[in-house]
């Protein structure tokens, strides 16, 4: 190869600098063509287009590049001329004057042939789907995504706060947390009345866990900055095996200060319109491909949420439309239990057609922080409630009373030791505030139209399985 330098293939798809030398790397995707001409896809990664090679039989004939390794999902390099292409579906190509390999894939043995395969079997080797159209397509998203949350968080005067992965407390109450411990697995010290582990002698001194949300800390620094996001992954220990969960995923959590349940409402349907239309605008090709080949309406579905105003509503006004629904349902609506995810998209789909928040729970099926409203019965809380997805956001206003909530830590046996300095947010200089958790893999289930959350993060953590 020459001292010419590497250009990504995107940057050569969109040029009109034409008849000039060039140099690209990449994978091939493709082999095809005949015994006087082969043509090469090749993909970098860097967009979903791959950009064609010719290559002159006479130069490179096909036994010789089958005897270099130049077949499907092998690494190389690729020196040739930018021409205008001769076929149809690209309007450049590059005609091949040297064609280097760094790495053959042999076709006997290389799982991902060109042919079809099931999202189940890419499951099994997470390490090479993302080199699939499919998963380089969903990563791209997500990247995009992830970015799209930073810049409207900083665009809007939030500070990015970074709150522990291993945490001393249960941000939640439920209990389903991992263990975090440098104890030995066998013969672990015991308290002295032989009750249990003598966690004072771990490495912590104290029963540590993963965290399952920054929410709290996130309180902290909301009290001292105002504005406040964090974005970083968490984990529940939660035995549930359906599309829908993950034991190891990521949550963006903005909390501001002086907001009410109102204002919390308002940030969340702002943000979230705008990463549906950042979405659009940045991922075209990426949203174009999953549209046709999962799910016809996903375009149509990402534009509705943009142009629609999202409905508003109490839990109390959503269980009396429902119990008068035509609709026959597996559980059971009554007032004082959790909607199920048949109840919520039942709201957005068929009753209001466009994306719905809720509010004003009953208490006693929600965080112990929450704001308790006059009634005594209900919390300001509030989903987000999606088309195809379900809730896609929580939040609420908190309780800035310190009595209130110690009342509703005792009532739901939180012990007040492991959260003394949350309680003591509430003794100095205390203020309302409010906030939300938005799952960021069921962002991207939405974005992208997948049916399964284990296919819109890179290595899925769930029961039985931690491979990769």
């Amino acid at each position: 190869m020459s001292d010419l330098r590497k250009t990504s293939v995107q940057d050569l798809l969109r040029s009109q600098d034409l008849d000039r030398e060039v140099l690209v790397k990449g994978w091939v995707r493709t082999r095809r063509g005949n015994k006087y001409v082969q043509f090469i896809a090749l993909n970098d990664g860097s967009g979903f287009h791959s950009i064609q090679v010719v290559a002159n039989a006479e130069q490179f004939p096909e036994d010789k590049l089958r005897a270099e390794g130049v077949e499907n999902g092998a690494a190389i390099a690729v020196r040739g001329k930018l021409v205008a292409s001769q076929g149809k579906g690209q309007a450049v190509e590059i005609q091949a004057d040297e064609i280097t390999v760094y790495g053959s894939a042999d076709p006997a043995v290389y799982p991902l042939q060109k042919k079809g395969h099931s999202l189940e079997f890419l499951r099994e080797i997470a390490h090479l789907r993302p080199r699939t159209n499919t998963f380089g397509a969903i990563l791209r998203i997500r990247h995009a995504m992830a970015f799209a949350v930073h810049q409207y968080f900083n665009d809007h005067g939030f500070y990015y706060v970074h709150t522990p992965i291993v945490t001393g407390s249960d941000a939640e109450g439920a209990g389903q947390m991992f263990r975090v411990t440098t104890l030995p697995d066998q013969n672990a010290p015991l308290t002295e009345d032989k009750s249990g582990v003598d966690y004072t002698q771990d490495f912590f001194g104290k029963q540590t866990n993963l965290t399952v949300s920054g929410q709290l800390e996130a309180e902290v620094a909301a009290m001292a900055l105002g504005k406040v996001y964090t974005f970083g992954p968490t984990f529940r220990a939660e035995n549930s095996n359906t599309a829908r969960h993950l034991a190891e995923f990521w949550m963006i959590e903005p909390e501001v200060a002086f907001n009410d349940l109102q204002d919390n409402m308002d940030l969340a349907e702002d943000f979230l319109k705008s990463l549906v239309r950042y979405a659009l605008a940045h991922c075209e090709d990426d949203l174009k491909f999953l549209n046709e080949q999962y799910d016809k309406e996903l375009l149509t579905r990402l534009q509705f949420v943009v142009d629609n105003d999202f409905q508003r509503l109490t839990y109390t006004e959503a269980v009396e439309i429902l119990k008068v629904a035509k609709q026959k349902f597996e559980f059971p609506v009554d007032w004082g239990t959790d909607l199920q995810s048949e109840h919520e998209r039942y709201l957005v789909e068929k009753h209001f057609k466009k994306p719905v928040i809720l509010t004003d729970y009953p208490k006693d099926i929600k965080a112990f922080y929450m704001k308790l409203n006059d009634d005594g019965q209900t919390v300001r809380a509030m989903d987000v409630l999606f088309p195809g997805i379900g809730e896609i956001i929580g939040g609420s206003q908190r309780e800035e009373d310190l009595t209130k909530l110690k009342d509703r830590m005792a009532a739901m046996h939180v012990p007040e030791h492991e959260l003394w300095w949350y309680l003591e947010l509430r003794q100095y200089g205390t203020a309302p505030h409010a906030g939300f958790g938005l799952g960021f893999e069921r962002l991207i289930l939405f974005i992208t139209g997948m049916a399964n959350i284990r296919d819109v993060i890179p290595f899925p953590r769930f029961p039985g399985s931690a491979e990769f």
